[in-house]
């Protein structure tokens, strides 16, 4: 059986190195246009605020160790075209320019995504940069050592990481996002306040709420110009969002509006033969119970394991996702899983909520942390559909457990009952978990006897 892996970044990797484990037989060959895979590029604040220990850490697979497995790797080579109709790929070698067709059987498309660069006025500007890949981690990193000040553009987990990691380093840095508040599509706005502040304590300037209409090259920096202010800087980041990698064949499947390929729970594409997984393709979103786009690289490798396991046979079945993340700024964790309020009213979903702030362990201990926690739930069936945290203490492995409560569809009197560990290092005897669900009970049965 011979089969072609297009991309080789988190899900190609992953669906390579399973489809080898189930058929050590098979012909599999893998083709990427980078010259590395595998690149944890959550870790690129991190590594330009001087936070990694080795950046060679943050890649847990080389083309090499494909190749040991049994991979045939292609790497600088881009698949120029694909007729599905004849199971052919057209690739060109990207080093000597050669090209050469690939016959397959399988096909797996793991193209990925690629940062959304808006078509504003001066982006093209040499001190506009992106933060994507490894080629913009050096870019960024090598640049840090020099600037004075940083404008990032884009308030979701990549631009918060890397505001905060300036910040750190003592640049004078501006962060931009034409939403209303930090991390707005992750968290609602009490849990957004938090952040902010914190932004605003530690001397980083915030442009919420606003537009950028166009960039001007000043010749050692660049403008910002938004629908409301102007900001000048070094350079600017922009870290406004990714769009899966599909343009070239998208019309041939079945997708998403973005262009993201559908998946069934086995990761099949609408064509025959045809497998996806990761930025490229859909993924089941449990919340809501249908198919969204959420690039996270947890999702990538659990669907790239999912095309190994079921490339000849379906055997395994997607379990879907509650898209949890977590993120730490200026020392403090915020965590979630699962639907916000805000989210909720946007996708027209009736929930109820609630609020609660508890110290996260007894009163009497020499030290204790208070955790800002919130609730959702379906009104109907009162099963958990989202929760999120944010404390000094870390608090974001409680993002997982709420991960599970929704996706084994737990109701909140349950997860007020469950039988979490008391001691008072860790917490109380009634589990800050438990006291949030609590206080959705409590909300919940108040409403039932109005």
């Amino acid at each position: 059986m011979k089969v072609s892996i297009v991309g080789c970044t988190h899900a190609g990797t992953f669906s390579a190195m399973n489809i080898l484990k189930e058929h050590p037989d098979w012909e599999v060959s893998v083709f990427e246009r980078n010259d590395n895979l595998s690149f944890l590029s959550c870790g690129i604040a991190l590594w330009v605020s001087d936070r990694v220990s080795d950046p060679n850490k943050m890649f847990y697979a080389s083309p090499e160790a494909l190749t040991e497995l049994g991979a045939h790797m292609h790497m600088q080579h881009d698949v120029t075209n694909i007729d599905f109709d004849n199971k052919k790929l057209a690739v060109k070698n990207l080093v000597n320019g050669e090209t050469f067709e690939q016959p397959y059987d399988k096909l797996v498309i793991t193209t990925g995504s690629a940062p959304v660069v808006p078509p504003i006025p001066g982006i093209d500007s040499s001190h506009v940069m992106l933060c994507k890949n490894w080629t913009n981690a050096n870019e960024l990193k090598e640049k840090a050592a020099d600037i004075k000040s940083a404008i990032v553009i884009g308030a979701g987990y990549i631009g918060a990481e890397l505001a905060e990691g300036y910040a750190t380093l003592g640049k004078e840095t501006t962060l931009i996002d034409a939403l209303p508040h930090v991390l707005a599509k992750n968290f609602d706005p009490n849990m957004s306040a938090v952040a902010e502040k914190d932004y605003i304590d530690n001397g980083v300037k915030l442009g919420m709420g606003e537009k950028v209409e166009s960039f001007e090259d000043t010749g050692n920096g660049v403008i910002v110009k938004t629908d409301k202010n102007s900001y000048e800087a070094d350079i600017a980041v922009m870290c406004v969002g990714f769009r899966p990698n599909t343009k070239m064949f998208a019309d041939e499947f079945d997708t998403l509006p973005n262009g993201a390929l559908l998946v069934d729970k086995y990761m099949h594409t609408s064509k025959e033969d045809v497998f996806s997984a990761g930025d490229a393709a859909s993924v089941h979103y449990n919340p809501t119970n249908d198919n969204q786009y959420i690039p996270l690289a947890t999702n990538s490798v659990r669907q790239g394991i999912l095309v190994g396991k079921n490339i000849e046979k379906d055997t395994a079945a997607y379990m879907g996702t509650q898209a949890s993340s977590a993120v730490e700024l200026f020392g403090r964790t915020y965590a979630a899983s699962g639907l916000t309020k805000e989210h909720a009213e946007v996708l027209g979903k009736n929930v109820e909520t609630v609020s609660l702030e508890d110290n996260y362990r007894p009163e009497f201990m020499l030290s204790t942390t208070p955790v800002l926690m919130n609730l959702v739930w379906d009104p109907e069936t009162r099963v958990v559909l989202g929760g999120a945290l944010t404390s000094m203490y870390d608090v974001s492995q409680s993002a997982n457990l709420l991960s599970l409560a929704i996706q084994k569809k737990v109701t909140i009197d349950e997860l007020s009952m469950v039988d979490f560990l008391f001691q008072p290092n860790f917490d109380k005897p009634v589990n800050y978990v438990s006291a949030l669900a609590g206080a959705a009970v409590e909300k919940a049965d108040s409403k039932v006897a109005e």
